[in-house]
Formats: C-alpha cells, sequence, structure tokens
C-alpha cells in the first residue's frame, strides 16, 4: 500500500496495489497488520456504503464528538468524488484549514480521516457510491455538521448551494463561527 501526505497532517492518502489481468484486477483494500506496520493503530468497528444518485450530492461537512469519534477510511467503489476533511483539534496550528482529495473507483485512492476533523464529499460523476470503516459506531447524540459553504472555511467545492443536493440537516448546518470544536491538539502525537 502507497501511504502519502496530505497537507494536513494525520489526513492520508492511502493507495492499495492493484493486480490486473484481463478479467479486471484483484486489490486489498484493507489490512490491520498492514496499517499497523505503518502506524495507523484503529480498529474499526462499523462500515457505511451510500449511494448518490446525482452529481451534486453533498454530504458534510460532518464530526462525531467523543466519546464516540470517529477514525474513517473512506473509499469510492463506484464513481467519482471529491473528499474533503477540514482541522477541528483546537490549538492545532491547522485549525480551520482543509485539504481535498479526488476519490474514484478507477484511481482506488482512500482517504484516511482521523478524529478530530470534519468530513464531506461531493460527488462528481452520478450513480457514486462511497463506502468508508469507522472506528466507533454511529451515535446520533454525539453527531454534527458544519456548514459546507461556511465563507471562514473557503472550501473550493466546485458548488454553490444553489446547485447542491442537499440533505436537511446538512441544510441547516451550523456556521463554523457558531461551531465549538469537542477535540484539542495533541502535540505529544503529532
Amino acid at each position: 500500500m502507497n501511504i502519502e501526505p496530505t497537507n494536513l497532517p494525520d489526513v492520508l492518502i492511502l493507495t492499495p496495489k492493484r493486480f490486473g489481468d484481463d478479467r479486471g484486477f484483484f486489490s486489498e483494500v484493507y489490512n490491520s497488520q498492514a496499517m499497523s506496520k505503518a502506524g495507523l493503530d484503529m480498529t474499526f468497528v462499523q462500515d457505511n456504503h451510500s449511494l448518490s444518485r446525482d452529481v451534486g450530492t453533498l454530504r458534510g461537512l460532518h464530526y462525531q464528538s467523543p466519546p464516540h469519534a470517529q477514525d474513517k477510511l473512506v473509499r469510492v467503489g463506484a464513481g467519482r468524488i471529491l473528499d474533503v476533511a477540514v482541522d477541528i483539534r483546537k490549538g492545532s496550528p491547522h485549525y480551520g484549514n482543509w485539504v481535498g482529495v479526488e476519490l474514484s473507483a478507477e484511481n482506488g485512492r482512500q482517504l484516511l480521516v482521523p478524529k478530530g476533523f470534519l468530513h464531506g464529499f461531493v460527488t462528481l460523476e452520478p450513480d457514486t457510491e462511497v463506502l468508508y470503516k469507522c472506528s466507533d459506531v454511529y451515535a446520533p447524540d454525539c453527531d454534527g455538521s458544519v456548514a459546507f459553504d461556511d465563507p471562514d472555511l473557503r472550501i473550493d467545492w466546485g458548488i454553490g448551494r444553489a446547485d447542491a443536493v442537499l440533505s436537511d440537516k446538512d441544510s441547516a448546518a451550523q456556521s463554523f463561527a457558531e461551531f465549538e470544536s469537542p477535540f484539542v491538539y495533541d502535540e505529544a502525537q503529532a
């Protein structure tokens, strides 16, 4: 597995090797031993799978607060997305900064979004399927969101609110200025 850093420490691009022939390809997309050897010790307990029918479907920016904070390992099974992570760890030198990575079924890339980051994506192709592993189960009482188009974050989604396909939850998400982060940057872990 190839591991690339992004401009946000702790957010990583993981690209599993693919072995192809005339029939297609085989790829081991997750291996706990390989992750551990790479210094990525996290246990995933839940797998999620979403289908977004329309181009411009925007899901996010979401977080799950402690005690049910989640690390996520995100990949695309069909289609293509711009996957975004935003650092929300109080005291982090990167607080409020974001990174966007194109993930597709074709490129096989995965994005590791650790605890302490907002997460969201926008679909770039119809019928896009996103699959992601989570290190904790979904806990509605710990669930929250921040507006994807908040002007303080200045994320370039390539789409505005008028053209985005949003859930009611995401349409009503709080501003970044209103958001009180439950995460604290730990310099010792950096």
